[in-house]
């Protein structure tokens, strides 16, 4: 599967914004999600994760009560809606797709990842 991601920009904080995450391919529906972070200097970092049900997600616990993933599986695309944005949220974004079956925090377990988007968030 390949992912495109979008929907970065430049924000306030406080303010909101939600990337999208496009697939390609027939096997979406299949594929666990998840959305990690790099910030300029730092690892990449685990933020959310939904399963190819969209019934069960996990986030990192800096973003909980924040961010929300979801899925839609008819559009192929995965959504992270990203509200009360603070300048530490500020990351290239980057969605990717793991066929290991079970929600997974590690990047190890994905297989396949968009080319990311820039969020800045400005204090």
């Amino acid at each position: 599967v390949q992912l495109q991601a979008s929907g970065g920009g430049l924000v306030q904080a406080g303010g909101s914004l939600r990337l999208s995450c496009a697939a390609s391919g027939r096997t979406f529906s299949t594929y666990v999600m998840g959305w990690f972070r790099q910030a300029p200097g730092k690892e990449r970092e685990f933020v959310a994760t939904i399963s190819w049900s969209g019934a069960t997600t996990y986030y990192v616990d800096s973003v909980k009560g924040r961010f929300t993933i979801s899925r839609d599986n008819a559009k192929n695309t995965v959504y992270l809606q990203m509200n009360s944005l603070k300048p530490e949220d500020t990351a290239i974004y980057y969605c990717a797709a793991s066929n290991i079956g079970v929600i997974t925090t590690s990047p190890m377990n994905y297989n396949n990842w968009g080319q990311g988007t820039l969020v800045t968030v400005s204090s």
